[in-house]
């Protein structure tokens, strides 16, 4: 998945929280909201915009895992995000999960 194309899919399903997203999907979204974290006129706009949609894009990903979006809930906890990293680093169970069929395949 080309950068614009993630980043398109992310804002298009900004309140999707069902179904699956790719690594790629996830991670060029996480380096658009890095990018535009460090201008600091834009930050506080930027993160008011991208709030929905980072949240939707991290269930997704966990469900591609298959794992349950319940497990976003340990980026609230400090050292835990090292758990939650591993999890959106690893690759997308083979085949369809009980969230839907795997984006690869499509």
């Amino acid at each position: 998945m080309s950068p614009f194309q993630a980043i398109s899919t992310c804002f298009k399903n900004y309140v999707n929280f069902s179904g699956r997203a790719r690594r790629s999907e996830y991670w060029w979204f996480c380096l658009l909201n890095f990018i535009l974290g460090m201008i600091p006129v834009v930050n506080i706009i930027w993160a008011l915009i991208v709030f929905l949609p980072t949240i939707a894009v991290g269930i997704r990903r966990l469900h591609d895992t298959g794992r349950s979006g319940w497990w976003l809930l340990l980026a609230l906890v400090p050292i835990a995000n090292i758990v939650l990293i591993v999890f959106f680093l690893c690759d997308s169970q083979p085949g369809a999960n009980q969230y839907g069929e795997n984006p690869k395949g499509m």
